[in-house]
Parts: structure tokens; sequence; C-alpha cells
């Protein structure tokens, strides 16, 4: 499948679920809820991987994206990301390769995570070993994958050896830079969190408690892309500003969120990730049904 049939059959819209949220589910309830996620008409389901150092884990990515695939009938199945940290080159192309096989356009691969002074480096030499891997196993099989790409230097490779990116957590601005980073060809598939809630102080208290949970203190790709944005110290600190809270989290009513989504694809996305901040999947895909009529 080319890209342009992978931009097809994703529109304009999908939903991203954390891994936590998934984890904590039993695989039952998750069947029901993702089959209801396509009835509401989103295009395509991701989830994430934590590294496995991380405090709080989740499933195996490719085991949670086949029960993605075999729960419904055309939703597109991404990994947002899978990280390069757990397993060896080889294992996750043929991993991908096996559901593109098995599911015949309805995967992205979505790839991230490397660390280390030269993550980059570390991420082009992954890539390498999943392209030599390719040629001996399953070479047949062909799957889009997109990096976690921020800065301009994780979008020329994205643009050297992918398809395309796909940010998370990043204000509507960011998708106008990678998109003008990437040209027209590339996918450009933003993740925006989102709260059903008109209220600022309990609406943007959904994300600052997230943010308790991880490294507020510690200089991050996040927070420097933050910075070549234009958000500076005062945004950064504590809790972070308003202002950088407001950009990365669409909250308000449904209209109101809904004009932040069309708002990325305004600005060049292909596709946007619904990731709505609530405490169990049912009530996740509540908030997705509420929002599907503003943006028919």
């Amino acid at each position: 499948m080319d890209l342009g049939e992978t931009r097809d059959r994703l529109g304009a819209y999908g939903v991203w679920i954390a891994p936590q949220t998934l984890l904590g589910t039993p695989v039952a309830v998750q069947r029901q809820q993702f089959a209801r996620i396509e009835r509401l008409g989103y295009r395509s389901l991701w989830t994430g991987e934590p590294p496995a150092e991380a405090p709080v884990g989740g499933r195996e990515i490719f085991t949670q994206l086949a029960v993605v695939l075999a729960a419904t009938e055309r939703l597109v199945a991404g990994s947002g990301i899978a990280n390069v940290s757990v397993r060896q080159p080889a294992a996750t192309h043929t991993a991908a390769a096996t559901l593109a096989e098995a599911y015949p356009g309805r995967l992205v691969l979505g790839l991230g995570g490397r660390a280390g002074e030269r993550p980059l480096s570390g991420l082009r030499d992954y890539l390498d070993a999943m392209d030599e891997a390719a040629t001996r196993l399953l070479p047949g099989v062909a799957y889009p994958r997109v990096l976690a790409a921020l800065g301009p230097k994780a979008h020329r490779l994205a643009a050297e050896r992918t398809s395309g990116v796909h940010p998370f957590l990043q204000p509507v601005e960011h998708t106008e830079v990678a998109r003008a980073a990437l040209g027209p060809g590339p996918l450009v598939i933003p993740h925006q969190a989102l709260v059903l809630d008109p209220d600022p102080v309990t609406a943007r208290g959904r994300i600052r408690a997230l943010l308790r949970a991880g490294q507020r203190d510690v200089e991050t790709p996040y927070t420097a892309n933050y910075r070549r944005l234009g958000y500076g110290d005062d945004d950064l600190a504590g809790e972070r500003s308003d202002r950088l809270v407001d950009a990365t989290l669409a909250w308000g009513d449904e209209e109101t969120v809904a004009r932040r989504l069309r708002a990325h694809l305004d600005a060049g996305a292909d596709h946007v990730l619904l990731h709505p901040l609530a405490g169990d999947l049912p009530t996740a895909v509540d908030a997705l049904e509420r929002l599907a009529p503003h943006l028919r």
C-alpha cells in the first residue's frame, strides 16, 4: 500500500489510548470498546509502549495491536510508539510484518524511544538493522513506518527513512513546523490530548496530574522542542504555565475541542489522534462519542 492509500484509509481522525489505560482494561472490555470506536467513525486506534524501566508499564505493543485488529473490521492500528529499547530490530520488523500480512493496509508502525548520547544515530542504526532484516525475513510484506520526531534533525531522518512523523503532546504550531520540514508527501500524524470540561482549573488539572508523574525538572526532547517553539523557563517551570498547558491540551465544550482538532488539519496534519484524558477506557470512549458529531 502506498502512502496515498494509507492516507485515504486513515481519514481525518483517529484515537490514541494510553498504555496504562489498556493495561488496566480486561481484553473482553477492550474488544467491546474498540468496536464501539469503529462504529463512531474514527479510522484508527493507537497506543504506546513505555520503556522497560518505566515505573508504570503497559502491554506488549504488538500483542495489543493484534487485539485491536482482531476486534474490528476496518480500523487501522498504530503504535505510538513501539519502543526501540525493548526489542531487537529483527523482532520489531517480523512482528510488524506479521500483523501487516494478516491485516493488509491496517498497520502503521510508529517508532521511538532511543535514549543515550546520540539518540538519532542510534535510531538510524536501528532502521538500518530493520531494513537488513526485511531482506531476509518476510521480505514481501510492506508497512508504513513513522517516527516520534520533534526537532529538525529528527524530521530530516523521518523524511529520509520513513513515511512520516507522529509527534506527541505538541501544540498546533508544531504541526505546521513538521509539515514544512517534511514537505507535502510524508504523513504528519499528531497526538492531541483533550478534556471535555469548560472549567479551566479542573481541565488543566487533568494534564498537570499526569505531569506530576513525569520528570518535569529534567531537560528532555519535549522541553527542548517547546523552547524551539518559543516557550521559555517560566512556561516550563513547575507544572507548566497555563499558556503551555492550553497549547498542548484541548479543553472546553465539544465544539471548542473540535476547533482545535481542525486546527491541526489546517496546519498540515494528515490524521489527528484524539486522546481523551479519562480514568478508564469506557469513559474515554464516552468522550469520543460526544465529540463524533462535531467532527463530521
